[in-house]
């Protein structure tokens, strides 16, 4: 798909030969890691990120060992990209005949290239300390049936960005045709947990969520620290994106902090015992206790975008902080 501007390659900075990160393409595969031993894997089906390690080498995303990695369903796990349409899809909207959480996690996205920290404008002293990959997707490149579902002409450039201190995922969507259309998006993100019953998430108090699990009813958070006790389903709403959201162990020590931009809702979910084995790819039945997903959107409503418009939105997780 066009892009402006599309990312120069990794380039040695000049003055010392820093070590640089690397970058490795293998059939659907994209890995990335620093010199310092931090590393992200995304895969091409879903543009899905399905691993992210700190530099000592600890996983921080949840990927289910019966996740499907061949293309032949979305990957249960790690950082799935839902677009155009969060959950099942509304009667009599554009988005009707797509399936739930739309096509995007359905789709093959290209690879577009990679930026160094140099080309990020981030400062270099200490070599190469980011890595960003970047990835399309376009109405030519879905299937049949997604463009008939879907009939606009839309571009789609999601960015990984894999820091010392932090993974960064952003999107941006861009109308390439001739009429508006509304859309959602959320970055579904897992992450790991050692013990569901001892963690805890903050910044939550007071926000207004529904209830997915209580018929879509809608209520307010009373508790400053959340914890998950049962399956979980709630969107946070109307949420100030610079405001992390904080998940902490059960002794207040954070694990995660995730702050936004343009993604003002927050999704909540772990799907417990029950809806955990009824899951044919999510395994084994117990990992529920080991994921907590905080998924960053704009899910409440919907955003419109005009014909030649362009919106980007996105997620920035720092870890073990």
């Amino acid at each position: 798909m066009d892009r402006s501007n599309r990312p120069s390659a990794i380039g040695v900075p000049t003055g010392k030969n820093l070590p640089q990160p690397t970058v490795t393409m293998r059939e659907n595969l994209i890995e990335a890691s620093l010199p310092t031993g931090e590393s992200v894997t995304v895969h091409l089906f879903g543009a899905t990120v399905t691993s992210w390690k700190l530099a000592d080498g600890t996983e921080q995303l949840f990927l289910s060992e019966g996740a499907k990695l061949d293309g032949s369903k979305p990957i249960r796990g790690g950082v799935p990209v839902v677009f155009p349409v969060f959950g099942p899809p509304p009667k009599d909207h554009a988005t009707s005949s797509l399936p739930q959480h739309g096509f995007a996690r359905n789709s093959y996205w290209e690879f577009l290239g990679k930026s160094s920290s140099e080309s990020l404008g981030r400062d270099k002293r200490d070599g190469g300390d980011a890595v960003k990959l970047d990835f399309g997707l376009s109405h030519g490149m879905l299937s049949e049936e997604f463009r008939r579902a879907w009939p606009y002409e839309f571009g789609l450039v999601y960015s990984v960005t894999l820091s010392k201190e932090s993974l960064e995922t952003s999107l941006q969507v861009q109308n390439k045709g001739g009429r508006a259309f509304e859309f959602q998006v959320l970055l579904h993100s897992y992450l790991r947990v050692d013990d569901i019953s001892k963690i805890r998430i903050k910044n939550l108090q007071s926000k207004t969520y529904v209830d997915k699990t209580q018929n879509a009813t809608t209520h307010t958070e009373s508790s400053p620290a959340l914890a998950i006790t049962q399956e979980t389903d709630r969107v946070y709403q109307a949420l100030d994106p610079k405001v992390p959201i904080v998940v902490a162990s059960d002794d207040d020590k954070p694990l995660f902090s995730i702050t936004r931009e343009a993604l003002s809702d927050i999704v909540v979910w772990n799907p417990w015992i029950d809806k955990a084995k009824g899951m044919s790819d999510f395994a084994p039945d117990e990992a529920y206790k080991n994921m907590i997903c905080v998924e960053a959107g704009s899910v409440a409503g919907w955003q419109t975008l005009d014909a030649g418009d362009a919106w980007e939105g996105g997620q920035t997780i720092r870890a073990r902080l």
